[in-house]
């Protein structure tokens, strides 16, 4: 009895936590465009309305959306991109941290359209939740119009009560999300249901033919018009990113069993409601539901944009984890909020980021149908930048040809491409907003990384060679640095070389310990290293050692742990006799560095956000001594 109990076991509990998982994914992966129908249509009928709303524009909008829905979402991002993981993580970074490792050409390119692709998602990270809250709280109006001119505070509060409850972690937050986002996808099939009897030939819109024709005969204004049907995607990208957080086999389950049918039932019933009723096509969304049940949609309406907002939230923390440990931006203090799930994470300074530029947002375009003109290149641009890296993943990973891997993304490269010229023609009108916002996060990349290789190669010119350095310090002669007893630590990036902080120390203190170890740190191309290959230990002489720990960029980089591993290995030392010498450098500008003025600084701006390396490593607070140098740069 008991034998057979134990698999039991394991199955209810893996069973269990499926089942949260794919709760989870729903409120989190789900919410951004699950809250698409809110605007999408009113919006993509907008620039017919002058001259009155067709049947068969109505049909080809509909199968446009439905279809867009079916080849970009289900297709490429479920069926494709969630099995493009990097070990697990998913996101443009974790793609380019996998291409990197697997294939030699075409970097320089891959390089930027990586960092193109995360610049463009951080800021659709920014506009998502300003374009999604404030779209449900002008639903408020429709209820009593007294409220009209609460919008903007209203939508400002609930992204203040956003924001500050991310530090208590994903996990918690979609285990309270989790069922609101069910209810929202229910009251959204239900009200779609509602409403395609009043006209069934919207099933024609089922048809790929009728999106077909509505490309090629809406001319000019079709073209315009591809902008707002693009708004049915917005998220995609986002479920990509957020992969790490829940897994593939939860994100795929939620969007057949419950998203797609519930999003397609209710683009139909709006369809059909327009068709039956062309006046309601100022706010089809919320017209459809009937007077009684108005308000409670409203506020379901208004909880599940605030859930939408987490999607791309949790994304951009994913995102600049893996940027910090890839070298794209300075060290950010990074908390881990689950103990079992280390892809949940909360970036304080990202949260803050977001929260500034949100409210921003609001209080700048003050509607949300003009946000919507600036929406969507940001989008765009992100999922065009992922084909073209899906393309170098599908011939370097999975080792298909060039033909193969162009006969499948092609055509839809092609018609992203479309969409994306689309929404370039709001440039004008607000598009410039999400590519000012990339334009600036890929410069702060861009002088980030490049400044770093600038530093370190500056510093590289005074270096001198670790066993050039061992052996003159270990001849016996009056002048040499006096024993002392312990262990002592010093973190270098260059493992061969004798770290700045070692030669200051004897230079300044005249000591050396009786067992000195250089610790290099080292982030690896994959998401996760095992504890059986982290630790490189190799002794150059009795008293050094050379320590190489390395994590994955999506590890917790906890060297205080990791050198307990250093035990197995046969180095053995005690905690409270170490001490962790941590070079701090003191930047100061040179015109002659290689890096413009401005860009001289805004580097040196970087490093001072940047934190402490003893807090980002997790060395023990009362065991780092800290030597400090000045540095041109």
């Amino acid at each position: 009895m008991t034998a057979s109990a134990g698999p039991a076991q394991q199955d209810t509990a893996g069973t269990k936590k499926f089942l949260v998982l794919l709760m989870g994914s729903i409120g989190v992966v789900y919410g951004d465009i699950g809250t698409s129908p809110l605007y999408a249509f009113r919006e993509a009928l907008r620039p017919f309305s002058h001259d009155g709303i067709s049947h068969n524009e109505v049909i080809g909008l509909i199968s446009l959306m439905v279809w867009t829905l079916t080849i970009i979402v289900t297709f490429k991002y479920v069926l494709f991109l969630l099995r493009a993981d990097n070990d697990g993580e998913g996101g443009t970074l974790s793609l380019l941290a996998l291409l990197m490792k697997k294939t030699g050409r075409y970097m320089p390119v891959l390089f930027f359209a990586g960092i193109i692709g995360a610049a463009l998602f951080i800021g659709d990270a920014m506009i998502t939740p300003a374009l999604s809250v404030m779209s449900a709280v002008e639903g408020l109006k429709l209820v009593t119009p007294a409220l009209s001119g609460y919008v903007l505070p209203i939508s400002a509060a609930m992204m203040v009560g956003l924001f500050a409850v991310q530090s208590r972690g994903t996990a918690a937050v979609s285990n309270f999300f989790g069922p609101i986002t069910v209810l929202w996808f229910l009251a959204m099939a239900w009200g779609g249901l509602l409403h395609i009897g009043d006209d069934y030939t919207i099933l024609e819109a089922l048809n790929p033919i009728n999106a077909v024709w509505f490309i090629t005969h809406a001319g000019f204004v079709g073209l315009i018009v591809l902008g707002a049907v693009f708004l049915t995607v917005t998220g995609a990208e986002a479920l990509y990113a957020d992969l790490g957080h829940f897994g593939r086999k939860p994100i795929q389950v939620a969007w057949f069993i419950l998203v797609f049918p519930s999003l397609a039932l209710n683009y139909l019933g709006q369809g059909a409601f327009v068709l039956a009723h062309p006046e309601a096509a100022e706010n089809p969304f919320y017209l459809m539901y009937p007077d009684w049940a108005l308000l409670p949609i409203v506020l379901l309406a208004t909880a599940a944009t605030i859930i939408a907002s987490q999607a791309v939230i949790t994304g951009a923390f994913s995102l600049a984890r893996q940027a910090v440990h890839l070298g794209f931006l300075p060290r950010l203090q990074i908390t881990f909020t689950s103990e079992t799930n280390t892809g949940q994470i909360y970036v304080p300074a990202v949260n803050t980021l977001l929260f500034v530029g949100v409210l921003v947002l609001i209080f700048t375009f003050g509607d949300s149908e003009s946000l919507a003109t600036a929406y969507g290149i940001s989008v765009t641009g992100a999922m065009v930048v992922t084909t073209l890296m899906a393309f170098q993943f599908l011939r370097s990973v999975w080792k298909w040809s060039a033909v193969a891997a162009g006969a499948v993304l092609l055509p839809l490269l092609l018609l992203e491409t479309v969409f994306l010229a689309a929404n370039l023609l709001k440039i004008h009108d607000g598009g410039w907003v999400p590519v000012l916002l990339a334009a600036t996060i890929m410069v702060i990349m861009w002088t980030w990384r490049k400044g770093s290789m600038i530093l370190r190669e500056k510093t590289a010119r005074n270096d001198i060679p670790l066993e050039t350095f061992i052996r003159s310090i270990e001849k016996k002669s009056d002048h040499a640095p006096v024993a002392v007893p312990g262990t002592a630590v010093f973190l270098t990036s260059v493992p061969d070389k004798t770290p700045a902080v070692l030669l200051h120390n004897i230079k300044h203190n005249h000591v050396l310990h009786e067992q000195n170890v250089i610790l290099t740190v080292r982030t690896a191309d994959t998401p996760y290293v095992p504890p059986a290959s982290r630790i490189e230990l190799v002794r150059i002489s009795d008293r050094f050692l050379r320590i190489q720990i390395t994590f994955g960029f999506m590890d917790d980089q906890n060297v205080s742990k990791a050198l307990g591993l250093c035990k197995k290995a046969g180095f053995k030392f005690e905690i409270m006799q170490t001490s962790f010498y941590v070079g701090r450098r003191n930047l100061i500008s040179d015109p002659n560095s290689g890096l413009p003025k401005w860009q001289d600084r805004l580097y040196i701006a970087l490093a001072g956000i940047g934190i402490d390396p003893s807090d980002y490593f997790r060395l023990p607070a009362n065991r780092v001594v800290e030597l400090g140098e000045q540095v041109t740069i």
